[in-house]
């Protein structure tokens, strides 16, 4: 395979797959201010639609988790009514179309938008309603876009398993999974097993919140108790992968994640927004690639961390010198990691990415 360097024109037009991202972390400015007016929601920090941008965007020194999250209270204060869900849904979609996304799983936790009054249901449904309008607007516009959703429960509440039976009631209408999300610390995923034991019962999907703020703990209860398919970030794996000179030497967790082909899901501008890693160039996503974990790239908030899937493999791009080949093959790692059925999984690689990709090197 040749060396093709990646520059900001192939990288928009590759295909890409995002497994990691969060609607209520991903709306657009102007629209958040649109809602806000309706409502008369009066809480948010600026009328102007790039001050607000900016504000949103949780980089400045001495930024953690806890300050990351604090947007969320304005973003879910507009995504309380039906129509409000629909459309916020609608625009992800098409969003992520414009960037070149060619399948995407799209979480939201229903419990954090019922202050008006909808029910889980009607929350769920205006949300998939959403996603298939955005995925017609992206048709109209000659885009191709796969979007399925991943219902959230919040780790440090306590309808898990209220929220783990939605979404297997919603597994055949456009739910693919189940996830927990939330403060890790103090919060660890084995309070939840009564609904991951559910997942599993019912034979569906579910990825796990883990190894983000918290460190190799929550990873190893994700895994081992909780059966976790997937790991939501779990950078901290980076903990139990010891340098030494020139190799790595693995602990036993990690080796397990490794050999057991336990994908991550990491997001390496967020994870610098909450202080998890000091810098892009320092984060360890380039060093779990070449030791060939089951790496794959995300954005998981686009809103707080300010960024696209195109620009976050084009800040690692430049970071670390990947080239076309890794991006075919972070990019490969997540579609076979998807919660899409085999047969879905290989039709979208065999007929959208790897021909895709051959022709940006013959381009």
């Amino acid at each position: 395979m040749s060396e093709t360097a990646l520059t900001r024109d192939l990288i928009e037009r590759a295909p890409k797959v995002l497994l990691h991202d969060h609607l209520d972390g991903g709306l657009r400015p102007a629209t958040i201010l649109e809602l806000a007016r309706d409502i008369g929601y009066t809480a948010l920090p600026t009328s102007d639609p790039d001050e607000l941008r900016r504000w949103f965007i949780a980089n400045s020194p001495g930024s953690d988790l806890v300050r990351y999250l604090e947007g969320f209270a304005h973003t879910t204060a507009v995504m309380q009514t039906k129509d409000q869900l629909e459309r916020v849904a609608a625009e992800s979609a098409l969003d992520l179309a414009r960037d070149g996304v060619a399948y995407a799983e799209v979480r939201f936790a229903p419990e954090l938008h019922t202050t008006r009054g909808l029910t889980l249901d009607e929350i769920v449904t205006a949300v998939l309603d959403g996603f298939t309008r955005g995925v017609e607007q992206a048709r109209a516009e000659g885009r191709t876009i796969i979007v399925r959703a991943i219902l959230s429960a919040m780790r440090h509440a306590q309808r898990s398993l209220e929220i783990a039976a939605l979404a297997v009631d919603f597994r055949d209408r456009g739910v693919c999974g189940f996830d927990i999300a939330g403060p890790e610390d103090g919060f660890p995923p084995t309070d939840h097993l009564d609904a991951f034991h559910l997942i599993q019962r019912e034979n569906f999907h579910m990825t796990i919140h883990a190894g983000e703020a918290f460190g190799l703990p929550s990873i190893w209860e994700a895994v081992q108790f909780c059966d976790a398919e997937r790991i939501g970030h779990g950078v901290r794996i980076i903990d139990d992968v010891e340098e030494v000179g020139s190799n790595c030497e693995l602990g036993r967790l990690a080796s397990f994640i490794r050999d057991r082909r336990i994908p991550l899901e990491v997001c390496p501008t967020s994870n610098v927004h909450t202080g998890a890693v000091a810098s892009i160039a320092t984060h360890p996503i380039d060093l779990l690639a070449r030791l060939r974990f089951r790496v794959t790239l995300n954005t998981d908030n686009r809103l707080m961390s300010g960024i696209t899937l195109s620009s976050e493999f084009e800040s690692c791009a430049q970071a670390f010198g990947w080239t076309l080949d890794d991006m075919e093959w972070l990019t490969l790692n997540a579609a076979k990691s998807s919660f899409y059925q085999f047969d879905q999984r290989l039709t979208m690689i065999n007929t959208i990415i790897k021909p895709g990709y051959a022709a940006l090197r013959q381009a």
